[in-house]
């Protein structure tokens, strides 16, 4: 059973930056913690939910048409654009007693089947609005008079409360340094097996060089086909 909230606790976001050398896409926010009591906290387990609150930014012409994909036409935009969730997180934060800081790995995704990359991808500049939601256990080391304390061990156990949250604003520039450095002039999409075999064949029978000379062939049958089919059209 859980105990009684934790009093006291504000998160606030002091930056985040881009991780140059992890071995995957990765945010780092450098969270501050304080806490109102006296008492000396041991640890916590911290869970963080991070949600885009798209509503609460501008976009130019070039931006609404890109986002038209996730949020439908410009006229419908009071209905669809709403908060969403990015990603969950956590971390075990350190003992402390007033207030400390704290890094939270944000992993992030180059995969267009994520909104929050589709959403990130089709900004040009400007910032991003993020709020993040904490959850989470605080183990404090006290006199021993806590919810779960355990008799005389001194111990005790809470729960983070459940309003605690903090806005940013992140920097588009920051996402895309971040996507640049593991994806260098270059992207990736995921595709069924069988479109994947398809595009091999296609790529065998044309005795084409690269995947990036595949998609380009490709494209530009496409585009051919349509411009014969509107001379068809008007001839008709």
């Amino acid at each position: 059973m859980s105990g009684p909230t934790a009093p006291g606790l504000e998160f606030s976001v002091q930056d985040i930056v881009a991780e140059p050398y992890s071995a995957t896409p990765q945010l780092t926010a450098r969270l501050r913690i304080e806490d109102g009591t006296d008492e000396r906290i041991h640890a916590i387990v911290l869970r963080c939910q991070v949600r885009i609150e798209p509503q609460r930014r501008h976009y130019g012409p070039a931006e609404q048409e890109s986002l038209r994909g996730l949020f439908g036409e410009r006229e419908r935009w009071s209905d669809t654009l709403r908060p969403f969730q990015w990603m969950q997180c956590h971390t075990t934060v350190q003992g402390f007693t007033g207030s400390t800081e704290v890094d939270l790995a944000l992993p992030c995704t180059y995969d267009f089947d994520v909104v929050g990359s589709r959403y990130l991808h089709a900004l040009g500049d400007g910032t991003v609005p993020i709020s993040l939601l904490f959850s989470g256990t605080v183990f404090t080391k006290g006199g021993g008079n806590g919810a779960g304390s355990g008799g005389g061990s001194g111990f005790g156990v809470r729960q983070v409360p459940w309003d605690c949250e903090a806005r940013y604003q992140l920097p588009v520039a920051v996402w895309r340094q971040m996507i640049a450095a593991h994806f260098p002039n270059s992207g990736w999409i995921r595709l069924d097996h069988d479109v994947l075999a398809s595009f091999a064949d296609f790529r065998e029978r044309r005795g084409l060089i690269s995947w990036d000379e595949t998609v380009t062939t490709v494209l530009a049958d496409a585009r051919a086909r349509a411009a014969a089919d509107e001379i068809g059209e008007v001839v008709t």
